[in-house]
C-alpha cells in the first residue's frame, strides 16, 4: 500500500517558530456577592412597605376597604404586591438599579452588553424573582455560582455589579512569529 506523506523528511529537523507572550490587563466591574445584595435587597423592602404604610394603607382606610385581611387575593394584598413588582420593574428599567442597590453602589446589566429591554426586565423581575421568592433558595445560590447570580438573574441572563470597584483580570494571549525562511 502506498501512502503519501507531505512534510519533513524523518532526517529533517523541523524549525521551531519564536512564540512572544503578550499580557492583556483588563478591569472589569467586579461582581455583586450575596451579602452586599442581601442588605440592599433589605433597603428595598424598607423603601417598599414604607411606600406601603405611607400610601397603600392610608388610601384602603379612607375608601373603607379593610387593610387588615390576610387573605392572599384581599385587595390590600395585591395593591402591595403590584407596588413590590411595580418598584423593581420600574427602577430596574429606568435606572438600572433600585434605591437599595444605589445606597450600595450596586447595578444590574446584560450578561452579553446589552442595554435592558422591557422583556428582559419583566422577565427578570416578575417571573424569575416570583420564583426566587417562593423558593428562598433562588436568592442563595447567589453565593455559590461562578458569576454570583441568583436564579432570576439565570433565567434572565443579567449580571450585579459594583458600579465603581473593579478588579484586574490579566489574560496572557500567545502570539506566534514566522520564521525567516518563510517570509
Amino acid at each position: 500500500m502506498d501512502s503519501t506523506f507531505e512534510g519533513p523528511e524523518q532526517n529533517e529537523s523541523v524549525e521551531q517558530m519564536p512564540v512572544d507572550k503578550k499580557s492583556i490587563v483588563h478591569y472589569p466591574n467586579m461582581l455583586a456577592g450575596f451579602w452586599v445584595r442581601f442588605w440592599a435587597y433589605l433597603v428595598d423592602l424598607l423603601v417598599i412597605g414604607s411606600v406601603n404604610r405611607i400610601i397603600i394603607y392610608p388610601l384602603f382606610s379612607f375608601i373603607g376597604l379593610d387593610t387588615s385581611d390576610s387573605f392572599i387575593f384581599s385587595p390590600v394584598s395585591i395593591a402591595t404586591a403590584i407596588t413590590y413588582f411595580a418598584y423593581f420593574v420600574f427602577m430596574t428599567k429606568f435606572l438600572n438599579q433600585t434605591l437599595g442597590k444605589m445606597i450600595f453602589g450596586l447595578r444590574v446589566v446584560s450578561n452579553d452588553d446589552t442595554s435592558l429591554n422591557w422583556s428582559t426586565i419583566i422577565f427578570r423581575e416578575l417571573v424569575g424573582r416570583y420564583i426566587s421568592k417562593m423558593i428562598w433558595i433562588g436568592f442563595l445560590i447567589a453565593a455559590f455560582t461562578p458569576k454570583k447570580q441568583t436564579l432570576h438573574d439565570i433565567f434572565a441572563d443579567t449580571l450585579v455589579i459594583h458600579e465603581k470597584v473593579f478588579s484586574k483580570a490579566v489574560k496572557e494571549e500567545t502570539i506566534y512569529t514566522t520564521s525567516p525562511s518563510e517570509i
